[in-house]
């Protein structure tokens, strides 16, 4: 039996096929349709291709936006025609497999929960560091969606304590003035620098600069490690994961991993903060991999 996942973007359905073990077998790429009923004969069309390689015992989705439990189509980020459409349940008749649909940050978090940095965990928060900041939570195992389809979105919360040289708080794109998302993308680190140096650069320049000693750089990447320590310190007193792994382009920097647990632990209500902070061990593929073991939580 095979695993098969689906990655649906706002242009781009990218799939895959595991095996038990999570090697992959094949993938696949497609252009999204603009369509309820094209972008269901697109899946259907694609899992008989990656059947080739084998009988599927389960087929996931990921993709952005708001969720249910049962893989309800609430808020699907720019995909419109398939909110409050029973995706799950006709795809799941046409190709007689069991089929789970879920944010694609939890999928992010269920990879590297199962096979990927924190592999054997049992409490782990993904947090995304790119255009936007993303979260999501498995438990034991299993993705935890919520009552309200918003579990682990944490960028939407306002950063505490935010410090005059930060600058004062911008409007996030969800409408909220000062969110986490506002501070921490990359937009954020490079503002920083903007207003340190004067300079425009990209996040990834800045921190190559602060890596090779640029003191402007420096500053402003000291000011992004200060503000994720406090925004992931108050991941920790809520949910107290045994690991939070980093995604999305900024989690390549490799400074965060070292300073920001230092600054996170006087944040931290327990003693001495045992929560690691690792990189995804898969990096982009993770939320692709992660839909493809969406059935593995069953």
């Amino acid at each position: 039996m095979i695993r098969i996942g689906f990655d649906i973007g706002g242009s781009k359905i990218a799939a895959i096929a595991l095996d038990r073990q999570g090697r992959e077998l094949t993938r696949l790429r497609r252009d999204v349709p603009r369509d309820y009923d094209t972008t269901l004969a697109a899946l259907v069309g694609l899992c008989a291709e990656l059947q080739r390689q084998g009988p599927a015992g389960a087929i996931g989705i990921g993709m952005p936006g708001l969720i249910g439990a049962e893989g309800a189509l609430i808020q699907v980020v720019n995909l419109p025609w398939l909110e409050g459409r029973p995706l799950q349940r006709e795809l799941q008749a046409a190709v007689r497999c069991p089929v789970q649909i879920a944010n694609d940050a939890n999928c992010f978090a269920l990879s590297e929960a199962v096979d990927g940095a924190a592999a054997g965990a049992r409490v782990v928060f993904g947090a995304i560091l790119g255009t936007g900041i993303g979260g999501g939570i498995v438990i034991e195992g299993k993705p935890l969606a919520g009552a309200n389809a918003i579990a682990g979105e944490w960028g939407h919360n306002p950063l505490p304590g935010p410090h005059p040289e930060d600058g004062a708080p911008l409007r996030c794109a969800c409408g909220r003035t000062g969110c986490i998302e506002t501070w921490l993308n990359g937009a954020a680190l490079v503002r920083d620098y903007g207003a340190v140096s004067g300079r425009e650069s990209s996040a990834r320049a800045i921190a190559r600069l602060a890596k090779q000693g640029d003191a402007e750089a420096s500053v402003a990447l000291a000011r992004y490690e200060r503000r994720l320590a406090t925004a992931l310190a108050g991941v920790i007193n809520i949910l107290d994961p045994d690991v939070i792994v980093l995604g999305g382009g900024l989690s390549s920097i490799a400074s965060l991993y070292a300073e920001v647990p230092k600054l996170w632990a006087p944040l931290v209500v327990a003693p001495k903060a045992r929560t690691r902070l690792v990189p995804a061990r898969f990096g982009p593929e993770s939320g692709l991999r992660g839909a493809a073991w969406l059935g593995h939580t069953t």
